[in-house]
């Protein structure tokens, strides 16, 4: 998605060789029209499938999952990191460790909204150690629903989070995949279908950082 590489070049701020900032646009202040162009690229990978939820985790994923249930027209779920007071009933729950925020946490999902006549899509912002992403895949087959694939916005490629989930046989998409960075500098690997010469050709642009 070339709209989504040009603004991490020019808005993403690249603090080390795995720690990128794109909250001036995606994740703290969002660009709502970026948001729901996310989501019709994910409606375009995956709208041959017959998905009935997607899903994501609190709390960075949820305009990008709300996106992509708007484009699909289907309803979002997403898992909450604390349990809330009202949230009394049965759930589904896997443990987590965060990379970000150095920490582990427990996500859950009523069983109320999950079940086996589902077909899911699963949508997050960050792929990386996939740690988020490998406990939702846990719910979801917890629950008896099918995974139909799993989405993110962006991709450190470097990092082990997709080989997590190809192992298990998921199809993983991501819409920008950074293949290395480092402060001043962001190497992009071409998604296969973008009309690229050369799936897998790196593209060296200056970041604006």
């Amino acid at each position: 998605m070339k709209v989504l590489e040009e603004r991490i070049r020019q808005e993403g701020l690249i603090l080390s060789e795995t720690v990128l900032k794109v909250d001036s646009f995606l994740n703290h202040q969002v660009d709502t029209e970026l948001a729901l162009q996310i989501g019709q690229e994910f409606k375009a990978i995956f709208g041959d499938q017959p998905i009935t939820k997607v899903l994501t985790v609190e709390a960075s994923g949820i305009q990008f999952a709300m996106a992509a249930g708007i484009a699909l027209g289907v309803p979002f779920i997403y898992a909450k990191k604390k349990k809330a007071v009202t949230l009394s009933e049965a759930v589904y729950s896997a443990p987590v460790h965060s990379f970000t925020r150095q920490e582990d946490y427990l996500i859950s999902i009523s069983q109320k909204y999950l079940g086996p006549g589902d077909n899911v899509l699963i949508v997050d912002d960050f792929l990386a150690t996939g740690a988020a992403l490998v406990g939702l895949c846990d719910i979801v087959e917890e629950s008896g629903a099918q995974l139909m694939g799993v989405g993110c916005v962006i991709e450190k490629s470097f990092q082990e989070g997709r080989s997590l989930l190809e192992q298990r046989g998921i199809p993983v998409h991501a819409l920008a995949r950074i293949a290395s960075m480092s402060p001043g500098e962001v190497h992009f690997i071409d998604n296969p279908g973008t009309g690229s010469a050369r799936a897998e050709e790196l593209i060296k642009e200056s970041a604006g950082c």
